[in-house]
């Protein structure tokens, strides 16, 4: 019988049971080191679990709302911003940071004004306190603002402020005396423009203000921030109205039409000089112009004068007649108060006016007429800047 010390060395025996088993693993070996019960250390291990569940879903929730809360914040911002004349803030507080209502680019700018009324002498008291954040026209990003004040039911008589250099936030501790009669209140308006003062330049509008008195209580004095509105206001409320007469007379090969300038009314307040210039537009492009006579210290003017235009027949779809009002301010050039174009382009009553004329040959047709902003006729004709085209003699 062989042993195992008896073998050789070149023989080798199977392996026993004992050796072929694996090692424990590296868990085996942790769960079996700790001294506690399997039972108690699966419930640590469930509790550990649930504590990290709930700290994800807390974290998650807390993350929503926060969201949530941001939308709502933002909404409320956008709503504020909208809703520029719903809040009386600007009142008492006037240097408010439009930033807060997200109105910064459009920097609007304020104006304190106080208003007091004597109904014993039928006269008004303008103050002009301060202006703030005002727009700048230069291009340092300043300017040189002053104030120009009128009525519109005394337009000749305008005040102006002295000029304040270099500022967009100034002081003008001025004040001003108006003769309003009581009767004219509800309808006459308080005009306060802010002028860009320039030397050699018409004068730049900044912003301006609008004070209806017939809806201010005048009964004590009224001081307080007013926001301004854009420029221009004033003028476009009140154009004026022009009457005036067409007539065309057909002969051979040519159209004579003649325009008789019968009278204004209602014209922009201020204006010590007005006249009417009648161009004729062929095919879009400036031809010949005509203007009548200035008349002094009126914004109802009367003209009575009659111009002739004559036009070639083959092209009577093609003209179009453009009628301006003109006039001059105090220590100003001469400016459009308003416009009106007549013709196939036309509009309204003046296609009407100038379809009645076509019709009614020798006949003049006489109509009065709103005028309009001179940019939107502008903006309407497209107006090219050419040469004037050679139109038949008379």
């Amino acid at each position: 019988m062989i042993t195992a010390d008896q073998t050789s060395p070149g023989l080798s025996l199977a392996p026993s049971p004992v050796q072929t088993q694996g090692a424990p693993g590296f868990i085996q070996d942790i769960w079996d080191k700790i001294p506690l019960p399997p039972w108690l250390l699966i419930t640590f291990l469930v509790g550990a679990a649930f504590l990290l569940v709930s700290g994800l879903l807390c974290t998650v929730c807390c993350c929503c709302l926060r969201r949530r809360r941001r939308k709502k914040r933002g909404k409320e911002t956008v709503g504020l911003g909208r809703a520029s004349n719903s809040t009386s803030t600007h009142l008492v507080q006037p240097h408010l940071d439009d930033m807060e209502l997200g109105l910064d680019d459009q920097k609007r700018g304020w104006l304190q004004v106080s208003l007091e009324y004597n109904f014993r002498s039928q006269e008004l008291r303008v103050g002009l306190k301060e202006a703030d954040h005002l727009k700048a026209l230069q291009a340092d990003g300043t300017a040189d603002p002053y104030a120009r004040i009128y009525l519109t039911s005394d337009p000749l008589k305008i005040h102006e402020t002295r000029v304040h250099r270099q500022t967009l936030s100034l002081v003008f501790n001025e004040s001003c005396i108006f003769q309003v009669p009581q009767a004219e209140l509800p309808k006459a308006m308080l005009v306060i423009q802010i002028l860009d003062f320039h030397c050699f330049s018409p004068h730049a509008p900044i912003r301006e203000l609008l004070i209806p008195l017939g809806t201010s209580d005048l009964h004590h004095v009224l001081e307080q921030w007013y926001e301004l509105g854009p420029p221009g206001q004033a003028e476009q409320e009140q154009t004026g109205e022009l009457c005036f007469s067409l007539r065309y007379v057909p002969s051979t090969g040519k159209l004579t039409v003649v325009v008789v300038v019968l009278e204004a009314r209602g014209l922009r307040q201020g204006l010590s000089d007005s006249y009417v210039k009648i161009r004729l537009l062929l095919n879009q492009k400036k031809g010949k112009k005509k203007k009548t006579t200035v008349k002094k210290n009126t914004s109802s003017p009367y003209f009575n004068e009659a111009f002739a235009f004559p036009v070639p027949s083959s092209q009577i779809q093609n003209v179009d007649l453009l009628v301006s009002v003109w006039g001059h301010r105090c220590l100003s050039r001469g400016e459009p108060c308003g416009k009106l174009v007549l013709g196939c382009r036309g509009t309204g009553h003046q296609l009407q006016h100038w379809s009645d004329m076509l019709a009614h040959a020798r006949r003049p047709i006489a109509q009065w007429h709103r005028l309009q902003s001179p940019e939107e006729v502008d903006k309407a004709l497209q107006i090219k800047k050419g040469l004037q085209l050679p139109l038949p003699s008379s």
